[in-house]
């Protein structure tokens, strides 16, 4: 079979000649050759086998006739032009690609006329004393038309699919553009262009923002992912909706498709709120790019850091809220300042137990006990009061993200 990646470059071997009598023979014999094909092809290419469709069996008839006509005149005269038979053949691949099928058939049934061909070529030589050398020129002739055929029908099939491909992928970026649309765009509207793309919509998606390679320069393959993710590496800041992301596998198909990338996935949401889902993506995707979210390894989820989104959706406010609330760790020196700020935010977290914190610090419980007697010297009411001890939490847990190295 052909290798549609490379490129297709028909035959330039010019055709050998037959002897003239030889070229009348086959002439008047082609009406039998071509009924022969015919009924080749449909009995043994089951993709071709359709008795109850007249309009086919009379299109196919008229392919077999116009390649077995070129071909008795191309080995009468070798100057023949291939320009007609070559352009129904690229419509003949295009139209193959056009109804879903692969090459081979198409392939199947060139092979299966030459064979018939080259039998009928065989009888015309003995009626008519062609010799052994002839014969030989003859069949040459044979596998050079087949080979000018399949690469024409190869190309009609490639450009079909690169054409085709490329309509679609302009579909599936305007079907995305749609959706993400702000404000939203009608549903009507969504569901056309759906329609269009080929593309069923779901009740809930997720969207993904797309960063960078983690190793720049790096032999990565092009992701590739399920057929029906929508995807844009075109956008400033590219990124892919995954319908139906609760379904089994379907986020883990993603992950494993974005290895090697940078990239945070949204909420799930309803697709009307496909754009809120991005939003929360890009904001995730901007703190992992900071240190902030750990996105060293896998893709980044949303859902696994809500509270490090709420604490830093307003930064600046977040900027004066540890200002206002970590302000008495300013009197200590750099060293006694982490270490305190680390000890009661543990403690703070583990409901006040310093036993607990000593385990998680690796420090004696006498040791924690002294730092909170000076944490309560330094914040005072702050420590008994539920508001200003939430917000002191919130404050410690800021203080130790933006800590963070990145890398």
């Amino acid at each position: 079979m052909l290798k549609l990646a490379e490129p297709i470059t028909p035959a330039s071997e010019p055709t050998p000649a037959l002897p003239a009598r030889v070229a009348a023979a086959l002439r008047s014999e082609s009406a039998v050759s071509v009924d022969e094909i015919v009924t080749a092809i449909q009995n043994e290419v089951a993709e071709y086998t359709r008795p109850l469709d007249p309009a086919y069996v009379r299109t196919l008839s008229q392919a077999v006739e116009h390649a077995v006509r070129t071909f008795i005149e191309r080995v009468a005269c070798p100057d023949t032009a291939m320009t007609a038979v070559v352009a129904e053949f690229r419509a003949i691949g295009a139209a193959e690609a056009h109804e879903g099928r692969s090459l081979e058939p198409l392939q199947a049934a060139l092979r299966l006329g030459a064979r018939v061909g080259w039998r009928r070529l065989c009888g015309v030589a003995a009626t008519h004393g062609l010799d052994t050398l002839a014969l030989g020129r003859a069949g040459e002739a044979i596998f050079v038309y087949l080979d000018e055929l399949a690469a024409a029908s190869a190309q009609g099939y490639l450009d079909a699919r690169t054409e085709f491909a490329g309509e679609q992928e302009r579909r599936r970026r305007r079907l995305l553009d749609l959706i993400l649309a702000d404000p939203p765009a009608p549903a009507e509207a969504v569901a056309e262009a759906a329609r269009a793309a080929g593309w069923a919509v779901p009740s809930r998606v997720a969207l993904v923002a797309l960063g960078e390679q983690r190793q720049p320069g790096a032999d990565l393959a092009a992701p590739v992912f399920p057929g029906d993710v929508l995807i844009d590496w075109s956008r400033r800041e590219p990124c892919l909706l995954i319908p139906d992301p609760d379904r089994s596998g379907r986020i883990a198909a993603v992950t494993r498709a974005l290895t090697g990338w940078a990239a945070a996935m949204g909420p799930v949401e309803p697709l009307d709120r496909a754009a809120a889902s991005l939003h929360w993506a890009r904001r995730a995707l901007g703190l992992a790019e900071r240190g902030i979210i750990d996105g060293r390894r896998e893709l980044v989820r949303c859902d696994e850091h809500l509270a490090t989104l709420l604490i830093f959706a307003d930064e600046e406010l977040a900027a004066a809220l540890r200002a206002a609330r970590l302000a008495p760790l300013e009197r200590l020196r750099p060293a006694q300042r982490d270490r305190l700020a680390e000890t009661l935010l543990i403690w703070l977290q583990h409901g006040c137990n310093a036993n607990e914190v000593a385990l998680q610090v690796h420090v004696h419980p006498q040791t924690v006990r002294y730092r909170l007697r000076q944490a309560d010297d330094l914040f005072g009411d702050q420590l008994r009061d539920p508001d200003r001890r939430f917000e002191l939490e919130i404050a410690l847990r800021a203080r130790r993200l933006l800590q963070r190295p990145v890398g």
